[in-house]
């Protein structure tokens, strides 16, 4: 009978906990843009596989990083980057230009303008794939993980966690515009414009589908081309796939990465720069999380964490 009264205060506790933080999340939602379908849809998501079951429950529990990485990302609606420091649209131009122009007919182009002039059914294809692609193969990697070794898990989902948040700080310290607003609109600032497919409208049209319409008009972030993420997010996945051994998959990881990359530049979402400075930031905080994690304060919370799951 006491273990009874235990189990229901216990359950009793949990459903005054995830109504505080249903009640919170929404009223977040409201203060940064309004509440959206997809807020309903995580909400549902989080309710039934939190009572479900103990797996289910374990299961959202260790995704819950990647819902505070969603949560924050979504959030940045409510202080727009450019309201915070100066944006920048003709210096990125300009050294992506330097570093990376290809002169044609005489004149000097960055990458990004040279495949608005040369670009094929073929490319525009592989680059939608590639980059529609950019948030489902990491997520795939870690439902992996969760599954095999909850060890690397933790430490994948982490520095997946960090690594978006050190780029979110480097959007509101360095709000840059990406080669798609050159192109539409020159060098001048103009505030509130909608996100934009650029090059991968021709994957929707080739396609019938309206996929990137859809995905970007609900871009949160607008003027927030470096670091690119889409570029950090294969370091990562390929960095932690080498970690868990995975064999002749990494060379697929390295293919998706490459593949990322190219379509970021041809799809002109994307300068060269971006995409160096999106893998740089993945690799200085991977090795800055894996020096932490050897240390015996670190791995002792990283095996606690993952024992747990």
């Amino acid at each position: 009978m006491a273990k009874n009264m235990g189990f229901t205060r216990f359950t009793a506790l949990n459903i005054i906990v995830n109504i505080t933080i249903t009640t919170l999340y929404f009223l977040w939602c409201s203060f940064t843009g309004g509440i959206r379908q997809e807020h309903y849809y995580l909400i549902i998501i989080w309710v039934t596989a939190y009572y479900l079951s103990d797996k289910s429950r374990r299961f959202i529990l260790g995704f819950s990083i990647f819902i505070i990485y969603w949560i924050v990302y979504d959030s940045m609606r409510a202080l727009p980057n450019y309201e915070v420091a100066q944006v920048h649209i003709k210096q990125p131009y300009d050294f992506e230009k330097f570093l990376f122009g290809i002169n044609e007919n005489g004149k000097l182009l960055t990458p990004n303008e040279y495949f608005i002039n040369h670009h094929s059914p073929f490319f525009d294809i592989i680059s939608g794939l590639f980059y529609i692609n950019w948030v489902p193969v990491p997520l795939a990697f870690a439902v992996y993980l969760f599954f095999k070794n909850k060890y690397l898990f933790i430490k994948f989902s982490l520095v997946f966690l960090l690594v978006n948040i050190a780029g979110f700080v480097i959007y509101y310290l360095y709000p840059a515009a990406p080669p798609w607003y050159v192109n539409l609109y020159g060098f001048d600032l103009h505030l509130g414009v909608p996100g934009n497919r650029a090059g991968l409208a021709r994957f929707d049209e080739l396609t019938g589908i309206p996929i990137f319409e859809n995905i970007y008009n609900k871009n949160a972030n607008v003027l927030a081309a470096m670091p690119s993420l889409h570029a950090a997010y294969p370091v990562i996945v390929l960095y932690y796939g080498i970690k868990a051994r995975l064999g002749k998959i990494n060379w697929l990881f390295l293919v998706f990465m490459l593949g990322i990359w190219f379509s970021a530049v041809y799809s002109g979402h994307h300068y060269i720069i971006d995409i160096i400075v999106g893998a740089s930031v993945a690799l200085i905080v991977i090795f800055g999380f894996e020096s932490f994690s050897k240390s015996n304060f670190g791995n002792g919370r990283i095996q606690s964490f993952s024992e747990k799951l």
